[in-house]
C-alpha cells in the first residue's frame, strides 16, 4: 500500500485513482487544485484524504469544501494561513509539506498494520 500526493489539476487524477477498487492507495494528500474534476468519483474514494488549500485562495477553498462534502472516506481540509494558490509566500509551502508528512506518517502506518 502506498500514498498519493498531487497538486493543481493532477489532484483530480489522484482522487480518481484512489476511487478505483484494489488501487492499493492507503492515503491521499491534495494541495490546491481542482477537485471538482473528479466529482463523479469522489464518493468512491476509500483512502483517507487530506485536502490542503491556501487561506487566501478563496476559489480553491470553495471548490475543496464542496469536494470534501462529497467524500465518504476519512478526510480533512487543512487551510494554510497566508497562502495563495501556488503557496509562494514565505513558509507556506513548508507548512503544507509538514501537513502532508504528518498525514502520510499517520495513515500509511495504519495501512501497513492492516
Amino acid at each position: 500500500m502506498g500514498g498519493s500526493v498531487a497538486s493543481v489539476s493532477k489532484k483530480a487524477a489522484a482522487l480518481r485513482a484512489a476511487a478505483e477498487p484494489g488501487a492499493g492507495i492507503a492515503a491521499v494528500v491534495s494541495r490546491g487544485g481542482r477537485p471538482d474534476l473528479a466529482r463523479p468519483r469522489l464518493a468512491a474514494v476509500t483512502a483517507p484524504t487530506l485536502l490542503i488549500v491556501g487561506g487566501h485562495d478563496k476559489v480553491m477553498l470553495d471548490l475543496n469544501r464542496r469536494a470534501q462534502a462529497e467524500l465518504r472516506c476519512e478526510n480533512e481540509l487543512a487551510v494554510v494561513p497566508g497562502a495563495t494558490h501556488l503557496f509562494e509566500e514565505p513558509g507556506t509551502l513548508e507548512a503544507a509539506a509538514r501537513l502532508a508528512q504528518d498525514w502520510f506518517i499517520s495513515h500509511l502506518a495504519h495501512g501497513l498494520a492492516r
